[in-house]
């Protein structure tokens, strides 16, 4: 789901280089820069317009990178591109984190905003269906994420002796298995990388959506009826400024911030929620059953947290105290799962039908308290939207710089990023359903990045070392089934509900 810090920017990795350029940069310099991130901007530049350092490794656009990156040294004129693990959360190896510190990024980094989509979710579902759901998905997600971590653990080490994220680990993965597989290997890693992509822009847009709806309600208070267009059109600017920010290190007193608010939002919320609630009887314990796709892909955008896990695993102080029965992974996430339970009920049981996509915008509109929940959490979002945004820069900002050869490269990227803001403010502009963007966004890439893509790296890996086994196949074709069912039904009843509310003149005032 959504970070709201530097420390999990949305996970991405793009490497185009094979392990074959690793093995030729290796002969063809005996000694490696060894180095896991620069210390410059990426695109500082000299005379001819790349700093020497820069033709060799590409990094994040900051001293202080979000993870670890390894970029072995390359011949000039053929740059490496950024390697950005899982959802970029962590923080530099060289300063390792403890068992407390690992578990609050995890906190941090999958509870977010879809945590005020919940409610919409549980209604979905119905109050009885939609909590126990949100707790077996959630298992499946767990589990999902200990396939992950087994299956970077058997690959070992990348070329140049860093741990692989996750579409590197999927290309290992592949490259080792059957003949079939292996041609495929470099294929899938790319698709991977579309999924996270996908997923980040997604965000994004939600995002606009998002601040646009709360802005639009405090502002009625004041007597500016604006439509939810317009607002989008008031937060493009600022949101474009943050944006334009290439060195994240200037973005992490914003996070700081945007955490705090959130925080503080998040406890107003459930504080006005509490009050008052009607009886269980009141609300549909199981809701139609073409509602359920609906619920499944809001539940996959808010759990979508997967590529958090390797990042932090191995910038750990004891990496092995992630995983066990008793670690950050299994603690973190049964809180989680446990937190948006409870939040998607009482949500659901205060408002009912009336919930919206995110519960803040039932708060009272003429309470300044209210208004203040509203304005402090669209500051977080906002703020956040620029790590979020970071991620689809690093994935394909890489591929224009290569393919043109720009005699202003600070320049064209900043237009580039002017450009791909637009984008994301565009869709938002053409979706403005938040609840069905947000299930959209869940159904299409999530779901394949949480529920596909682990066990069918489970399932190569043990087919290849000949370890597989009856429960195995079972147990993860039958995650691969809920994952499909879900993905398929979902992408489809909310592109449906999407062009019926456009149809019936339905809109987001």
């Amino acid at each position: 789901m959504a970070s709201l810090s530097m420390d999990f920017l949305s996970e991405s990795t793009f490497d185009l280089n094979d392990f074959s350029d690793f093995n030729r940069m290796d002969a063809h310099n005996e000694t490696g820069n060894g180095k896991w991130y620069n210390t410059k901007s990426s695109y500082d530049l000299n005379e001819k317009g790349r700093s020497t350092e820069d033709m060799y490794q590409m990094t994040f656009q900051s001293k202080d990178p979000i993870i670890p990156i390894s970029s072995p040294e390359k011949p000039p004129k053929k740059k490496l591109s950024s390697t950005v693990g899982g959802h970029g959360h962590g923080i530099p190896v060289e300063h390792p984190t403890s068992y407390v510190e690992t578990l609050m990024h995890l906190l941090k980094g999958n509870v977010g905003s879809g945590i005020f989509a919940m409610g919409d979710a549980v209604k979905n579902a119905g109050i009885i269906v939609g909590p126990i759901s949100i707790l077996f998905l959630g298992m499946i997600c767990l589990y999902c994420q200990h396939l992950l971590l087994s299956a970077a653990e058997r690959v070992g080490l990348k070329a140049d002796g860093t741990p692989p994220d996750f579409a590197e680990t999927v290309e290992m993965v592949f490259a080792e298995g059957p003949p079939r597989l292996q041609r495929m290997s470099k294929t899938i890693k790319k698709v991977v990388n579309i999924f996270l992509c996908v997923t980040q822009v997604g965000f994004c847009c939600v995002y606009f959506v998002f601040i646009a709806k709360n802005l639009k309600q405090v502002l009625q208070n004041y007597d500016f009826d604006l439509d939810v267009h317009y607002n989008m059109a008031i937060i493009f600017l600022p949101i474009l400024l943050t944006a334009l920010v290439r060195n994240l290190k200037y973005l992490a007193p914003f996070s700081m911030f945007a955490n705090l608010v959130m925080l503080i939002g998040l406890v107003i919320t459930v504080y006005y929620i509490v009050q008052d609630l009607p009886s269980v009887e009141e609300r549909d314990y199981v809701a139609p059953f073409n509602h359920m796709p609906l619920f499944f892909g809001t539940a996959l955008f808010a759990f979508e947290g997967i590529g958090l896990v390797l990042p932090l695993q191995n910038e750990m102080k004891n990496p092995k105290n992630f995983s066990r029965p008793c670690g950050v992974l299994n603690v973190g996430m049964g809180s989680v799962i446990i937190l948006y339970s409870i939040m998607g009920f009482i949500s659901y049981l205060k408002f009912g039908e009336q919930i919206e996509g995110s519960v803040t915008l039932n708060l009272p509109r003429d309470e300044v308290l209210a208004q203040s929940v509203k304005l402090m959490i669209s500051v977080g979002i906002l703020l956040t939207y620029a790590l979020q945004f970071y991620v689809p820069v690093e994935v394909i900002w890489p591929w224009f710089d290569n393919k043109f050869d720009f005699k202003h490269p600070v320049m064209a990227e900043m237009l580039f990023r002017l450009f791909l803001v637009s984008i994301t403010f565009i869709l938002a502009e053409a979706i403005p359903y938040l609840p069905l963007f947000i299930s959209l966004v869940g159904a299409v890439s999530s779901t394949a990045l949480a529920l596909l893509f682990p066990p069918i790296l489970h399932l190569v890996i043990s087919y290849s070392r000949g370890e597989l086994t009856f429960i195995q196949i079972f147990t993860d074709l039958f995650v691969m089934i809920c994952g499909l069912i879900g993905a398929c039904t979902g992408t489809y009843e909310s592109v449906h509900s999407i062009i019926n509310a456009f149809q019936n003149g339905t809109t987001t005032q």
